[in-house]
């Protein structure tokens, strides 16, 4: 879920449902003068995470995301922000067009690179982060983000802004537009 807020504070929530840590949430946060924060439910997740993209900080800090049925509340250190979701996205009609296993493809990610970051200028299917970790991002759905509400240590983060600029957490952001997606992560360490 990428979005931006009339603060300048950007957040990117990863809901990981499946991963070699077990099922987590993280945040990645960055700030209205380009500092970034990572917001960890643990020390093993936070070192991964860390390794992987880059931070000015990573905090380690009760993580508590929960669904509704407007979209999502989240708690996470100096985060507290309620999100809401609305229907499918344009972006999601059109990805309901490629079979999962084929979304999820390296193969097909790379192939389709160029043309996501045609499409969603800061976003893409294919690239680094660093320290040599291949990664591969398969969306599968994408729905509208249609409202935030919250704060960012004890300051309002006032309401819903595309996400812009990109954030610089790794080699891909998320579509301008505030939206949640459906992604399968895929990481290859190197050899």
């Amino acid at each position: 879920m990428g979005v931006g807020t009339t603060s300048g504070v950007r957040l990117v929530i990863g809901m990981w449902d499946r991963s070699p840590f077990g099922a987590f949430t993280d945040v990645f946060v960055e700030l209205p003068d380009g500092s970034s924060v990572l917001l960890a439910p643990d020390e093993i997740v936070a070192a991964y995470v860390s390794g992987t993209y880059r931070f000015d900080a990573v905090d380690v800090v009760p993580v508590h995301a929960r669904r509704t049925t407007a979209g999502l509340e989240l708690d996470a250190g100096q985060l507290h922000a309620s999100i809401d979701v609305g229907t499918i996205s344009p972006l999601g009609r059109v990805l309901r067009v490629v079979p999962k296993p084929i979304a999820r493809d390296p193969r097909w990610l790379r192939a389709i690179d160029p043309i996501a970051r045609l499409v969603a200028p800061g976003a893409g299917t294919a690239g680094s982060a660093g320290n040599g970790r291949r990664e591969y991002y398969g969306v599968t759905g994408a729905h509208d983000v249609t409202g935030v509400r919250g704060t960012w240590a004890g300051e309002p983060l006032g309401t819903l802004a595309p996400l812009d600029p990109p954030v610089r957490f790794g080699f891909a952001s998320m579509p301008r537009i505030p939206q949640v997606v459906d992604v399968e992560t895929t990481i290859l360490e190197p050899a």
